[in-house]
């Protein structure tokens, strides 16, 4: 699924787009590698170590929107992840809520991330990670899956994503720890 700008947030296709990158098999090594939309170029995913990441919705670009307008743009995006969540708590049972501040808080740092940290900070993704697993047995492998709603600077799209590991996930220590 390629989420385009200015498309409504459609529910099933987003839990279609999950359930599928759940049962996909994930890279055992290699590098992390970005793919796009052929024609476009639009970003449609980044695979590495044990990981997927991929965009499942985005807003418009929000340039020279101010205001209520803005207030009422990001409203709708925290709705799509409200309503996505709730969907997925159905289903999974309930999630967990792990804090991305220790990744921001070092933005820009010369300190790396393990991966898929490093991959959600060099994409921008600093939106904390809604967060279940490890999921139904019926998979070949345990899973996580997590969903953040992320924006890169102030005119760009808000953007929903979902991270597929083959690990669970712990918060990133603070820097101050």
């Amino acid at each position: 699924m390629t989420p385009h700008a200015d498309a409504p947030f459609d529910l099933p296709s987003a839990v279609s787009a999950i359930e599928t990158a759940l049962s996909s098999p994930l890279p055992a090594s290699g590098p992390t590698t970005d793919e796009g939309e052929p024609l476009t170029g639009e970003w449609t995913s980044t695979h590495g170590e044990g990981f997927l990441l991929l965009p499942l919705w985005q807003s418009e670009t929000l340039t020279g929107v101010y205001g209520r307008e803005w207030n009422e743009a990001e409203a709708r995006a925290e709705s799509h992840l409200a309503a996505l969540t709730s969907h997925l708590d159905a289903h999974w049972g309930p999630h967990r809520t792990l804090s991305m501040r220790a990744p921001l808080l070092r933005r820009g740092s010369d300190e790396q991330f393990p991966e898929p940290f490093h991959t959600l900070s060099a994409k921008d993704c600093y939106g904390d990670l809604t967060l279940w697993g490890p999921l139904p047995p019926t998979l070949p492998s345990p899973r996580w899956a997590a969903l953040s709603l992320n924006q890169s600077d102030g005119d760009a799209p808000l953007i929903l994503t979902v991270l597929i590991t083959d690990h669970p996930l712990t918060e990133p220590q603070n820097p101050a720890s």
